[in-house]
């Protein structure tokens, strides 16, 4: 990629015992944030770290390659599923004001909510929503149109959708329970998601450079997502913007630069309150939110448990809440530790950015908290040979199929072939080599944009054979 120059601006509030440590970060992201986008093949990028309510950010690289637009520190980048944590805070507002019961279930505010499952969708309650756990499949991208309704009308496309297990009985990473939830949202504020983002969270945070879609984010600096064409081909300008209106409420639009990001952030760490003091949400909805309730198989880049909205790590040193997210060739992360009133923010538009991730919020945990964030999983090279009778099988999902398989040499397979909007954006078919990693666990023998991903196998079938494939989603498995 071309070089650019790293471009900053910093709040300095006086009097704060952080700032030594803030000015030496913004040095060193002044110096090496160009030289994490060179070596990781990432166009362009915007970082913003907080101490309460002192705030660095930088910038690098290119919105687009065909452009050749610089990025700033007010550009633009999609937040992607980071959305999820937009949507419950407005749900949780709706708690506050006693419009809402978690533990209700969603027929309550849509009686026409429908399920391939009808007793599983009687049963399924507004928290299951918010912490994966409604067990119905939810990697559905429908196009419902560009109308105010399209949300509407995506839930109603929802009646023949699987059922994978009981609502409440594990963890399984749902896009489609959110836009249950932003329907919720609908209902109760009778207006549309949009709207409810822009009244409820965009105007009391005070947010200038946020935008709920791409007629907005026209009107700034925004960043174009980049993808390849093959694994080893260089990043090239998507030629979509956005995923569909439908998803929105589960991140697929919603853009806005670092530093609004930990406006919301901060209000977070503030239990609620907003940059002027006033009330945003209530303190005990905002403590509920970062509280565990849910457990998450052992996955390297998901957090250890789930609360409503936020993921939660447990990192050596000290708890960390956050979410990450992806759209059309854009990738975001977000980390905010409770305790210490610390946000950081990193925002990509191509390449492989788990390397700005591990990097930049590894310095700023480490340096301004003393919590060291843990090394992305590795391949161990002396790992044994595995009896994968548990696991081979075809896995299916909306999303893909994945046929696990073990040769004779013993090196087990994974041949995923994607479907839908996954196969739509260049996803082609892929086979890749899985080693042990721990109990019942795999790992890719190779990384995959930068990671090695893990494996979870969970479950039983009664026979012996594990029932779902845990990459995240839970796959069942549907062939031996």
């Amino acid at each position: 990629m071309s070089k650019t120059k790293t471009q900053t601006k910093t709040q300095t509030p006086s009097g704060a015992k952080a700032q030594p440590q803030l000015d030496a970060l913004q040095a060193w992201l002044d110096g090496r944030l160009s030289e994490l986008l060179d070596e990781n093949q990432v166009p362009g990028a915007a970082v913003a770290v907080s101490v309460g309510d002192m705030v660095i950010d930088a910038a690098a690289g290119l919105l687009s390659k065909d452009t050749g637009v610089e990025a700033t520190p007010d550009s633009l980048f999609q937040i992607g599923s980071i959305t999820k944590v937009w949507t419950t805070t407005l749900a949780m507002q709706l708690v506050d004001e006693g419009k809402l019961d978690l533990d209700a279930p969603v027929r309550d505010h849509l009686p026409d909510f429908k399920l391939a499952d009808d007793e599983a969708a009687a049963r399924v309650t507004v928290r299951q929503l918010m912490c994966h756990v409604s067990g119905f499949e939810g990697d559905f991208f429908t196009d419902t149109g560009q109308g105010d309704d399209c949300l509407e009308k995506f839930v109603a496309t929802l009646g023949g959708t699987p059922q994978l297990f009981a609502p409440g009985e594990r963890f399984s990473y749902n896009n489609a329970a959110y836009c249950v939830l932003g329907r919720i949202v609908e209902v109760l504020r009778e207006k549309p998601y949009d709207a409810c983002l822009r009244e409820h969270l965009f105007a009391p945070l005070g947010l200038t450079h946020a935008a709920t879609g791409p007629y907005e984010a026209i009107l700034h600096r925004a960043a174009v997502g980049h993808i390849r064409a093959t694994p080893d081909a260089d990043p090239r300008p998507a030629q979509v913007w956005a995923l569909v209106r439908s998803n929105a409420a589960a991140g697929a639009m919603l853009a806005m630069r670092p530093r609004d990001l930990l406006t919301f952030a901060r209000m977070h760490l503030a239990d609620g309150l907003g940059p002027d003091g006033a009330r945003v949400l209530g303190a005990q909805s905002a403590r509920a939110m970062r509280r565990p309730h849910v457990d998450v198989p052992r996955l390297g880049l998901m957090g250890d448990s789930w609360g409503l909205g936020w993921e939660i790590f447990d990192f050596p040193g000290g708890t960390v809440v956050g979410h990450d997210g992806g759209t059309i060739g854009q990738s975001a992360f977000l980390r905010v530790v409770p305790g210490h009133d610390i946000a950081v923010a990193v925002l990509t538009n191509g390449g492989d950015p788990f390397a700005l991730y591990t990097e930049i919020v590894g310095r700023v945990l480490r340096d301004l908290a003393g919590i060291e964030l843990p090394a992305l999983p590795v391949p161990d090279p002396g790992a044994p040979r595995v009896d994968a009778s548990r696991y081979v099988g075809t896995y299916a999902s909306s999303a893909a199929d994945t046929v696990v398989s073990q040769d004779a040499d013993g090196r087990v397979w994974a041949e995923r072939t994607p479907k839908g909007i996954f196969a739509e954006l260049g996803g082609g078919q892929e086979r890749i080599e899985l080693v042990a990693a721990g109990a019942d666990t795999l790992i890719t023998a190779e990384p995959e944009h930068g990671v090695h991903r893990l494996h979870a196998f969970v479950g039983d079938d009664g026979e012996g054979h594990a029932q779902f494939l845990h990459t995240g989603r839970a796959d069942r498995r549907v062939a031996p």
